[in-house]
């Protein structure tokens, strides 16, 4: 694929780092426009809040990602540097990025659980754009597969691995994965059904989806637990989806929800 858009100059511009450009700025449209007619929410509000969720979501998947596999990350500067400008963990980000902005909404008096749910579908659209990215720069790949669903990569600055062999697309299948979760939240909104309680729809059917799509990737480098039976991201997945469900289920106990 295209792991680097183009090159003016010392300048060069990564895919990955172009496809989460635009899903930011496309959160951002989306959030201005709900937060100042659903919220009366000031410009200058939205913009702080979305600079709480691109620096929480960057420092928090990057930290995950160098918890990978630490040895090898700072082993030396020169593979710190390359590492640094690709690679990133979206549960490092998500994990970060909610109880930031939760915190910002508290302190802006503003009703937390109707907004976490235009934050989930924020999440939706950056994360949609994020993995597209993941797909060009080969990133997040597959297993090797004999189906016609499988992709090859040539390009030698690809990430993925082995190249020149069909390969599972795990990324367009999370791609596609995360747009069906966005038209449900979308509807769900529309029809103010489970209105406050969106983020949970969200955590739930993401992190479900994730545990499955894991079955087919091939970046072993990102590591596995309990010898091998799961993979750090399917071991996230199962305890996001107990805490999503227990903190629903007090919640609406309290009618906090």
């Amino acid at each position: 694929m295209y792991p680097e858009l183009f090159t003016i100059g010392d300048l060069t511009v990564y895919s990955y780092g172009f496809m989460i450009m635009l899903g930011a700025a496309t959160g951002y449209f989306y959030l201005s426009n709900v937060g100042k007619r659903e919220f009366s929410m000031a410009p200058e509000k939205v913009q702080l809040l979305v600079i709480l969720i691109v620096v929480s979501a960057f420092i928090g998947g990057k930290l995950f990602f160098y918890l990978e596999d630490p040895s090898y990350y700072f082993s030396s500067f020169e593979v710190l540097k390359k590492s640094f400008r690709n690679g990133f963990v979206f549960y490092g980000s998500l994990l970060f990025a909610i109880p930031v902005v939760a915190w910002f909404f508290i302190r802006e008096k503003l009703p937390v659980w109707r907004m976490m749910d235009r934050i989930a579908i924020v999440a939706c659209i950056i994360h949609g754009f994020g993995r597209m990215g993941c797909f060009l720069a080969g990133c997040c790949y597959g297993i090797p597969t004999e189906s016609f669903l499988g992709v090859t990569y040539h390009n030698p600055k690809s990430q993925a691995e082995p190249l020149h062999v069909a390969l599972h697309p795990t990324q367009l299948y999370e791609l596609f994965s995360i747009s069906a979760i966005l038209v449900l939240l979308l509807m769900l909104k529309r029809y103010q059904r489970l209105e406050g309680r969106l983020i949970f729809v969200y955590v739930v059917l993401y992190a479900a989806v994730r545990a499955i799509i894991e079955e087919f990737r091939g970046d072993i480098a990102r590591g596995f637990l309990f010898d091998g039976w799961l993979s750090h991201a399917q071991f996230i997945s199962i305890v996001l989806i107990v805490l999503a469900v227990v903190a629903y289920l007090v919640g609406y106990r309290k009618k906090r929800i």
